[in-house]
């Protein structure tokens, strides 16, 4: 923490707070949310937004600052609010609806000791030892949406008809899922995530202010009633697949509260497989602006590992964390107090001039690579070891297949502000 003299709130100027703010500018994150992070980096590195709709939210934006923050979760709390920022429309509406509780059981949302108690009922089948004997499996899965690719005999939108399939095909098989179940695990999963973009929005939903949160409620409640009945078909036949291990698991010598088991299997299922095509179309995007780097990768199988580093920390999936400050507290010579609401900005982390040598420029051989797009500190993703493995895997399965990519058209973004990536991604490629 800083030991300077508080001064007086900074307040980012309104046209800055809401390009990074507003879920809109995610459509265009080149050209509206990077550059007005790049000013914050340089003129407000930690400051207090204040943008109409919204609650007053403090927005960190510097690599260093956030991993201060991510280690001092005492401080900066996770389960006092939401993991994300809401309007205050949205907010009001899941507070009732919620009856004042936080909207899942997750991990996302808690603190220690039950962040630590919860985080420990899956923790050892996610280290890398474990996750390792998935690979064969993947492979297959690998090698099925490779052929896919190439049936479509040289043109294809690589995100809506591969990237979003493989990374959905690969958790929930992982996770026990049946593959025909998985198109509903991919609508409810936009419903969730895209509840702010017009072309995901929920058809059902009426066009009222807090209509991304009844979205988002909706999702919730379906899949709740998918999720109880696995669970309950868990517990009577388990099997060795993920969602056995969670629904028979005991906490304190107690069994897992059912609202516990769904928010875990609502988390695996959904940011599972969402940020991983993300990040798998943004390296394809990527090595089709750079035909060079996809011959060097090409030529040398051994870069692929960094190929999805750097497209981790080009895409930065995750667009930002909600924390809550826990009590007052000083932070970078800012006073703050408790209750107040704070965005880590892991974009601007991962662009982060001090941390990052041209940090623009898309370097699949980048080293040392010190992105934070899976967080940092006890809330760091818990599949990270899972999502490397599956597209390290895809790209030693395509690549070899590939001889050249290039765009096909524009390529389109979500409109969010949480998690956001691609929406198509159009290409023509020549098979090797």
């Amino acid at each position: 923490m800083s030991t300077a003299a508080a001064q007086d709130q900074i307040i980012i100027p309104d046209d800055i707070a809401k390009s990074v703010l507003l879920p809109a500018s995610y459509a265009n994150e080149a050209g509206i949310v990077h550059p007005a992070l790049t000013w914050l980096r340089a003129n407000m590195p930690f400051a207090r937004a204040e943008v109409e709709g919204y609650a007053p939210t403090w927005l960190a934006t510097k690599h260093a600052d956030i991993m201060e923050i991510e280690r001092t979760p005492t401080v900066f709390r996770s389960g006092l609010g939401e993991p994300y920022i809401n309007s205050l429309v949205d907010t009001r509406f899941l507070s009732e609806m919620n009856e004042g509780r936080r909207g899942l059981d997750t991990l996302a949302n808690m603190d220690a000791p039950e962040h630590t108690k919860i985080k420990n009922v899956t923790g050892s089948w996610f280290m890398p030892a474990n996750v390792r004997k998935r690979e064969e499996s993947i492979r297959a899965i690998a090698r099925q949406s490779v052929e896919k690719l190439l049936s479509y005999g040289g043109e294809v939108d690589f995100f809506k008809d591969i990237a979003l399939y493989y990374p959905l095909r690969v958790i929930m098989s992982l996770f026990g899922v049946p593959p025909e179940d998985e198109p509903t695990m991919l609508k409810l999963t936009q419903d969730m995530f895209g509840n702010s973009d017009p072309d995901l929005q929920r058809k059902d939903v009426p066009a009222t202010p807090e209509a991304a949160a009844r979205a988002w409620r909706a999702a919730i409640l379906e899949f709740h009633e998918y999720f109880d009945k696995l669970a309950d078909d868990r517990r009577a036949n388990p099997t060795d697949d993920l969602a056995s291990i969670i629904a028979n698991a005991q906490v304190d010598g107690e069994p897992l509260p059912g609202s516990f088991v769904n928010g875990y299997y609502i988390a695996i299922a959904t940011a599972g497989h969402d940020t991983t095509s993300a990040t798998t179309a943004t390296a394809v995007q990527q090595l089709a602006a750079h035909p060079e780097q996809l011959e060097a990768v090409r030529a040398d199988p051994s870069l692929i590992p960094g190929l999805v580093d750097e497209a981790l920390r080009w895409a930065s999936p995750v667009k930002h964390f909600h924390r809550i400050i826990g009590e007052d507290t000083e932070f970078r010579g800012q006073q703050l107090r408790a209750g107040d609401s704070l965005m880590l900005m892991y974009p601007s982390a991962n662009r982060d001039e001090e941390v990052f040598t041209d940090p623009f420029s898309f370097d699949l051989t980048r080293k040392p690579n010190k992105h934070i797009a899976f967080g940092y500190g006890p809330h760091q993703c818990l599949g990270q070891h899972v999502a490397k493995l599956e597209m390290r895997i895809f790209f030693e399965e395509l690549l070899p297949r590939l001889k050249s990519i290039e765009l096909a058209g524009p390529v389109s973004y979500v409109q969010a502000n949480f998690l956001s990536g691609p929406k198509t991604l159009p290409i023509r490629f020549k098979a090797a």
